[in-house]
């Protein structure tokens, strides 16, 4: 076993050697992967469509699908993180996710992609409870934000990489290889997942300073874990879980559905899908990163928790309004441009609604009451991809887009409606 070097046991090392920041840049990477996972079905759908002959309420169905696998396994993949920690919570959801998808190379009709996006949803659902549980176990109150927002924007990375990597591989080896490569990065994470992660009170590399920096503002022992029931009797997880239901389907319906809204609605190519759709994933990219660092300066400038999760909520809710100016745009470029700046809204809002679990929640609670808010986000995703389905086959995407505009600032003003003052909860 590598042993620590005994000066960094003294003073903080310096950043390159400050281990948490390693934990993160293996949780970034599969969230990447994660999404490159997810998108392969969006990026494929033009050329699925046509070869299986579905309407948009049959896609609708398909994305559906996996968004109730993703609500069914958020609970038990919270559990697992709670009871059994990310190690091995993170290996099985990773093993899970990366067969399911390698499976849809196989698939040969409607019912077959509806099974596997099931089967898929129920193990990436614990890339996000495995994630905030690391984030609150390695990072003290102030970084948690940040923490959060760069490991999110691996999200947005994985939607960055996803439409030019997965059109070359069906251009070059046909759609069946934009389901088997990313699964086989998965498999490949796998193996340094298992090599370098341990908690922070078993790390070898793990200096006292840095141990002691993780553990300001944290808990002074690890009580019980609270049931359940403790957790669904409290006002501030339905803040959180309504918040989440509300939020949520808005990045889902662009991650599903703009590629599809592209090739039929402002006449891309297949090409033309690869060369720019990942652009408003980059603006997501950033807009995650800057809403955790946001929050945080404000947190560091002596504003509270709740006035600066409020504050960078806000912000992030109002350039979602501009939805609605996406869809009514009299050119593609002109769309997409509305398209980045709602994305890059939505992740600088989601930075903080997730940061806000770890505000409320001791660590012990943290992957519970994420997969709750799982539960309501994935109860919501899929009945948007329905709704947009029916919505968009009997009248236009405009009502779709509009709904996708107010729908986060609902959510905002729902949480600090519910959770006043954001207290951490004592259970």
């Amino acid at each position: 076993m590598i042993q620590p070097d005994p000066v960094s046991q003294d003073r903080m090392p310096p950043l390159w050697r400050q281990v948490r920041w390693g934990m993160l840049a293996l949780l970034f990477t599969v969230t990447v992967i994660n999404f490159v996972d997810r998108q392969s079905l969006s990026i494929v759908a033009p050329v699925l469509r046509e070869t299986l002959g579905l309407s948009n309420t049959d896609y609708g169905i398909i994305v559906s699908c996996f968004m109730f696998g993703m609500m069914a396994g958020e609970f038990p993949m919270g559990w697992l993180m709670d009871r059994r920690g990310v190690r091995l919570g993170l290996s099985l959801a990773v093993s899970w996710w990366s067969l399911a998808n390698a499976l849809h190379a196989f698939g040969r009709s409607m019912l077959h992609f509806s099974l596997l996006r099931f089967f898929l949803g129920t193990g990436e659902c614990g890339n996000y409870s495995g994630g905030l549980k690391l984030v609150s176990q390695w990072f003290p109150v102030r970084e948690r934000a940040l923490a959060v927002g760069i490991f999110n924007g691996g999200s947005m990375i994985g939607s960055i990489v996803a439409p030019p990597l997965l059109v070359w591989l069906m251009l070059s080896y046909g759609w069946r290889a934009a389901f088997l490569l990313p699964s086989l990065l998965g498999f490949l994470w796998l193996i340094a997942w298992r090599l370098f992660y341990h908690s922070p009170d078993r790390h070898p590399l793990l200096s006292s300073a840095e141990r002691d920096y993780i553990r300001e503002g944290a808990e002074a022992a690890e009580a019980p874990p609270p049931g359940n029931l403790t957790l669904l009797a409290r006002r501030e997880a339905w803040a959180l879980m309504l918040c989440r239901f509300l939020v949520g389907p808005v990045v889902q319906f662009y991650i599903y559905w703009l590629a599809e809204y592209l090739y039929r609605q402002r006449g891309f190519s297949l090409k033309a899908i690869g060369m720019f759709a990942w652009v408003p994933f980059l603006f997501g990219d950033i807009g995650s990163i800057a809403g955790g660092w946001v929050s945080g300066r404000l947190i560091r400038r002596g504003f509270s928790v709740a006035a600066a999760r409020a504050i960078s909520m806000g912000f992030g809710a109002a350039l979602c309004l501009l939805s609605i100016a996406a869809a009514q745009a009299a050119t593609a470029p002109a769309a997409m441009a509305f398209i980045c700046l709602v994305l890059a809204g939505h992740t600088f809002l989601s930075a903080n609604m997730f940061a806000a679990i770890s505000d409320l929640f001791p660590n012990n609670a943290v992957g519970r009451v994420t997969a709750l808010t799982g539960v309501a986000g994935g109860l919501s995703g899929m009945l948007f991809p329905l709704l947009t389905g029916f919505l968009v086959d009997r009248f236009s995407y405009l009502p779709v887009f509009s709904l996708a505009a107010v729908m986060p600032g609902a959510g905002v003003a729902a949480l600090f409606l519910l959770a006043r003052g954001l207290k951490p909860v004592k259970l």
